[in-house]
């Protein structure tokens, strides 16, 4: 008996047990169904069905659907899908789908305007759109601190066309105040399990050998040997060097004040919760000081720490040295490829997070590498960006949705 695809469409308003009755009708004349996707936007439902039926049946179907849909309140229609076009249409499935998510305080037509073009620029196609977090009061707006939706998108690109749309996205996120991250939407991202961070500057609002500087009375001399490193002058090791031996004779009973008053960046504390819940292992790599790094460890129940250990001497004062090897960018690299290999997790499920340029080499290594509140040559290089709202924005990366967060994912 001679087939035919009939597509669906029903909007209006949403109730309970509609799908199911549009269900029944459709069992009982053996539809096969080969598409399906809804969409609710304040209570009120846009649901497509695509079906794939016998031609003496289907004029049967639409009039028992049309019935029903009066009895629901609801709008429906039909359109007749020849077999050319729904190959046509099939094969286009075949094409790779990525996942662009962008980050506000607040998002405007504008803004998703500008998102959108680049998209339809690389000649992607946007085949879902989600929001992933909660609704906006519109009377109290100052609850509203983050929006943030997340679009499926399907074509071919190369690697060259995924580096080009990608710096525009980083082009456009320091232009219009929204972040963005675009990713492959295959297993790996979906599966995610080790994260690492950088720490000062990005865990917490501060630069630690600053903090400390500042105690001692050295902060410019410290500030000055900063400059000459980051004009070429001398290399991260020298200068590193150069500033803990400055602070040579600081009583460790001030690191313990600074590490109790540690300014926790926005969202720290909700996005360790979620992760903990989820299972992921979490590592701080810092080319700060592993006092630091384990005083978060335990606020936080952090699995692994590496960062640079300053010596102590006899009496309970600095002394100017530091102890082991120095975790500079390429060690946090190599930090992060041994924590997975211990942790026996593929690369690809890697995530590191970080603000500066000493983060790079593990934001390149790792699967998703995020820049965050970085300077414009970080974010470009890394490819996301997170700087409109706090740390706690990764969780959107990673594709959780606030109603999925529960009680450890509340504000």
């Amino acid at each position: 008996m001679k087939k035919e695809q009939i597509l669906i469409r029903i909007s209006g308003k949403d109730r309970i047990g509609l799908t199911a009755s549009i269900m029944d009708i459709l069992a009982r004349y053996d539809a096969q169904i080969l598409d399906i996707g809804q969409a609710d936007i304040h209570s009120t439902l846009s649901l497509g069905i695509l079906i794939r039926i016998d031609e003496a049946s289907s004029g049967q179907v639409m009039k028992e659907l049309l019935f029903k849909a009066t009895e629901l309140g609801v709008t429906i229609g039909f359109e007749p899908i020849a077999d050319d076009d729904y190959e046509t249409w099939a094969g286009r499935q075949g094409k790779n789908r990525y996942i662009l998510t962008v980050i506000g305080r607040s998002l405007s037509a504008a803004q998703i305007r500008s998102a959108a073009e680049v998209v339809s620029r690389h000649e992607l196609n946007i085949d879902a759109i989600k929001r992933l977090t909660g609704r906006m009061s519109i009377m109290h707006p100052e609850r509203n601190v983050r929006a943030c939706v997340e679009f499926s998108v399907r074509g071919f690109l190369s690697a060259e066309d995924r580096a080009s749309l990608q710096k525009e996205l980083m082009t456009l996120s320091s232009e219009s105040g929204m972040d963005f991250s675009f990713q492959k939407d295959d297993m790996y991202r979906r599966m995610r399990r080790l994260i690492c961070f950088d720490m000062d500057s990005t865990l917490i609002q501060a630069e630690c050998i600053d903090e400390l500087a500042r105690r001692h009375g050295v902060y410019e001399k410290v500030a000055a040997i900063t400059e000459r490193a980051m004009r070429g002058e001398i290399d991260f090791k020298e200068s590193f060097t150069e500033r803990v031996a400055l602070l040579k004779g600081l009583d460790v009973s001030v690191m313990e004040d600074i590490a109790q008053n540690l300014p926790i960046t926005e969202g720290t504390d909700r996005l360790m919760s979620v992760l903990k819940t989820c299972g992921y292992k979490i590592a701080i790599l810092s080319g700060g000081f592993t006092f630091f790094g384990e005083y978060l460890q335990r606020r936080y129940g952090i699995d692994y720490v590496y960062a640079n250990e300053l010596e102590i001497g006899e009496d309970g004062k600095l002394t100017g040295r530091y102890v082991g090897e120095i975790v500079d960018g390429r060690r946090k690299a190599d930090l992060l490829k041994l924590i997975a290999m211990t942790e026996k997790v593929n690369i690809a499920q890697t995530i590191a997070v970080g603000d500066g340029a000493n983060d790079l080499p593990m934001l390149g290594e790792a699967g998703l590498g995020i820049a965050f509140h970085a300077k414009p040559r970080v974010k470009e290089s890394a490819g996301q960006s997170l700087s409109s709202i706090g740390l706690d924005g990764v969780l959107y990366f990673l594709g959780f949705k606030d109603s999925h967060l529960g009680e450890q994912g509340r504000l």
